[in-house]
């Protein structure tokens, strides 16, 4: 079966990489998602909540591309499809920078290097195709593997950069276009 995106989705970039499909998110994500955020594992973007918070949410995830040109992509796996988790971009118009965001919806996505895959296909998507210079990774102080991940994709803590909210959090920075790891 051949997942579309909405109409209002249609133009949404495809990434690919190696292993993996990034696209626009579809009604079927819906349930993989709503899965992931009632779970632990979501602590760390603004849940674990129910299924009608995470309507709310995949919804405004949507609406990022409408509103904004760019936004979350779905991981898929190249191979048979299936949707792991969210990479792309955000920028909120509170917050003081576009931050380049991941999530993996499951412990089995874990460890493979999907998000790594993933978040550098996403840089290079702001670098070289929306011409960002700069974008940032907001990430809890207590999240080790995605901050172990920033580290990874070259990122340093800027302790001068602010932060969205009133929610302390580590912003790591991410090496400049041409410099990136």
């Amino acid at each position: 079966m051949t997942l579309t995106a909405p109409p209002h989705l249609t133009g949404t970039p495809v990434l690919e990489t190696e292993r993996l499909r990034l696209r626009a998110p579809v009604a079927a994500d819906l349930a993989p998602f709503a899965d992931y955020y009632a779970s632990p594992r979501s602590r760390f973007t603004s849940g674990p909540g129910d299924a009608a918070a995470a309507f709310r949410v995949f919804a405004m995830i949507c609406g990022h591309w409408v509103l904004r040109g760019y936004g979350l992509f779905s991981i898929t796996l190249r191979d048979g499809g299936q949707p792991i988790g969210l990479a792309g971009l955000l920028s909120p118009p509170s917050w003081p920078e576009g931050e380049i965001a991941w999530n993996l919806w499951s412990d089995a996505a874990e460890g493979k290097g999907y998000a790594f895959e993933a978040a550098t296909a996403v840089r290079g998507y702001a670098f070289d195709r929306l011409g960002w210079d700069t974008a940032v990774s907001y990430i809890a102080p207590d999240n080790l593997r995605s901050a172990a991940l920033a580290r990874r994709l070259g990122a340093a803590e800027d302790a001068a950069a602010r932060y969205p909210g009133d929610d302390p959090c580590l912003v790591f920075r991410h090496p400049a276009p041409g410099a990136a790891a």
